[in-house]
């Protein structure tokens, strides 16, 4: 491994944590973390989800800095129809992130392990890059995979709306909101001092709703007030997004390994990605990759998808036919202890 190099395209959550585990792993080997922006974290794409971000017992190395948590997190609604699940949590281990902090707190720790953090530096081609391996942490849709020629799998559609002083604020409560339409609403707090709020949408697949008009719908019939300060929207890829690896190039985060189907949770799943992906790089196992991200992911991924698959055809039919799945969120209510974001 003398002489080793890896080119990472991305330097966000996924990019970051493979940079760190593959130094963890090898601290000889060269890491150049390429990034489009010219800054990390407080750039265009820094704030592109809810924030929500959960540590689980057995996942305890990510420790935040102070300045990376807005709040932090005890309780959880799950609302399906007219039933409501509740779940609290103790003290840390759910949070709502200042996810730009938090990218600079990983990337303080990468240049502290020599990694090189490339900034205004956009790859064009996967052909620019010469690294023994590449790893593709560029997002959703990935560069790389539309260069290739990949597609991508299922994917959701969001919008969302961060609302200063809002009138429904609580600091320590988050809520999901299913809906008929094969998606969810989510309130989530943010930044207290502002009283933020961010109220987002967000449906599964392209199924040609205006997604600003239905979130404006949502606010009104829940009388949610505050004023607009940030907007974000996009794809959101659900689930493992094949393939994870290709030739030398791994796929991780949003470009690998999705967001959780159901929920569309993917910090916690960005940063297992990448510490997988540098591990066995870092341990010259570049083949175990998509195994051991099948074993981490597979279970929830299979839940998940077969709910999506099966109220897609059922929507195909009837609309009215979606009643009856919602039995399968009724039962992810009940383990919410399990799958909070």
């Amino acid at each position: 491994m003398v002489g080793m190099q890896v080119d990472i395209v991305g330097g966000s959550l996924s990019g970051l944590s493979t940079a760190i585990s593959i130094k963890e792993h090898n601290p000889s080997i060269d890491v150049i973390v390429h990034e489009k922006y010219k800054t990390i974290g407080y750039n265009h794409e820094g704030r592109r989800c809810g924030e929500a971000h959960n540590v689980e017992r057995e996942w305890s190395k990510w420790k935040l800095d102070e300045k990376s948590i807005f709040d932090q997190i005890t309780k959880g609604h799950v609302i399906v129809g007219k039933r409501c699940y509740t779940a609290t949590r103790p003290p840390g281990v759910a949070f709502i992130l200042n996810r730009q902090e938090f990218i600079c707190q990983l990337a303080r720790d990468a240049e502290k392990r020599n990694v090189i953090l490339s900034t205004g530096d956009k790859i064009r081609s996967v052909d620019d890059l010469d690294g023994t391996y590449i790893v593709d942490a560029s997002g959703c849709p990935s560069s790389i995979k539309r260069e290739l020629g990949f597609g991508t799998g299922y994917v959701g559609v969001t919008y969302q709306q961060t609302l200063e002083d809002a009138n429904c604020f609580t600091d320590d409560t988050i809520q999901l909101i299913f809906m008929q339409n094969l998606g969810y609403y989510w309130l989530f707090p943010r930044n207290p001092e502002k009283r933020e709020m961010n109220v987002g949408v967000g449906t599964l697949g392209h199924l040609g709703y205006n997604l600003r008009e239905l979130l404006e719908s949502f606010k009104e019939e829940h009388h949610i007030t505050g004023t607009v300060t940030y907007v974000v929207g996009g794809l959101v890829p659900l689930g493992l997004q094949h393939p994870l690896k290709y030739n030398n190039i791994f796929f991780v985060g949003d470009a690998g390994v999705g967001t959780f189907p159901l929920t569309g949770q993917g910090i916690y799943r960005a940063l297992i990605s990448g510490d997988i992906a540098g591990g066995c790089i870092g341990t010259n196992h570049p083949k175990k990759y998509p195994a051991r991200i099948r074993h981490a992911f597979l279970k929830w991924n299979l839940i998940g998808m077969n709910f999506i698959w099966m109220n897609l055809v059922l929507r195909k039919i009837s609309l009215a036919l979606f009643l009856p799945s919602l039995n399968v969120l009724q039962k992810v209510g009940r383990q919410f202890n399990q799958i909070t974001p």
